[in-house]
């Protein structure tokens, strides 16, 4: 059986006295699509930073390819920044550097982080910015962006450093409802090429129509993982009923 791209055991992270994950397990087979989901507060964020290194889980360890950590090591700045380097961030409000141009802001991982030519790097930045449908964006400012706009650089950004995994925290929650859906189609149009993804999210129509597996987090641990068609439409698990329920009449 083929090793998952990226996997996670027994993470634990707390903030002062509130244990936000207690011991969460992630397995993401390459080319593959994993939807997070749950109630605020469940840890799904945490999980996510974790992976990456923004949050440094007290124990746990974390394997992108062939870069492992083991949290409970303490490891230093250098091993994190490796691991780091692995996955590319899509972050809820965007992130971009409001004085640096959409080119800029895509090459500016490339050149800076990983010492690329900036010949190289404006290049493929432009390819990306045309795959996310903003190539004549390229000498615009983020303030001159929509919400959805800023959004697919902020993609296009994170595949700029050619990481094996990308990972979404809730890409859409700071977007107004008629935004949505050109974010969403960009990163179904991702998982088409077969990029490995890890996505935080709300969305459960993009979670049924694209994802290889969905994982509910609740009080800090996977309560149910599968396919969609088990973990959306046939949970087995109570509180898994529960959210959906929640989800679909909040009244």
């Amino acid at each position: 059986m083929t090793a998952p791209l990226l996997a996670a055991r027994g993470l634990v992270k707390s903030f002062g006295d509130n244990q936000v994950l207690r011991g969460v397990d992630v397995a993401v087979p390459a080319g593959s699509v994993s939807c997070l989901i749950g109630p605020s507060g469940s840890g799904k964020t945490t999980v996510l930073r974790s992976l990456n290194g923004l949050e440094t889980p007290e124990a746990g360890t974390v394997r992108i390819g062939d870069v492992e950590l083991d949290w409970s090591t303490r490891p230093d700045a250098r091993a994190v920044s490796r691991l780091r380097g692995q996955s590319g961030m899509v972050f809820q409000a965007h992130n971009l550097f409001p004085h640096l141009t959409v080119l800029d802001n895509v090459t500016s991982g490339p050149v800076f982080a990983q010492g690329r030519p900036r010949a190289q790097a404006q290049e493929e930045a432009r390819e990306l910015l045309a795959r996310v449908g903003l190539a004549d964006k390229a000498d615009s400012f983020p303030v001159q962006l929509s919400g959805g706009q800023q959004q697919r650089v902020g993609i296009a950004r994170a595949l700029a450093t050619r990481p094996e995994v990308v990972l979404f925290d809730e890409p859409t929650s700071a977007l107004d409802p008629e935004l949505v859906g050109e974010v969403l189609q960009v990163m179904q149009s991702l998982a088409a090429e077969g990029w490995t993804m890890v996505v935080v999210t709300h969305e459960m129509r993009f979670a049924r129509q694209v994802a290889d597996q969905v994982l509910f987090l609740d009080g800090g641990v996977v309560v149910e993982h599968g396919p969609p068609s088990e973990v959306l439409v046939e949970p087995r698990e109570a509180r898994t009923r529960q959210f959906l329920q929640r989800l679909l009449d909040p009244l």
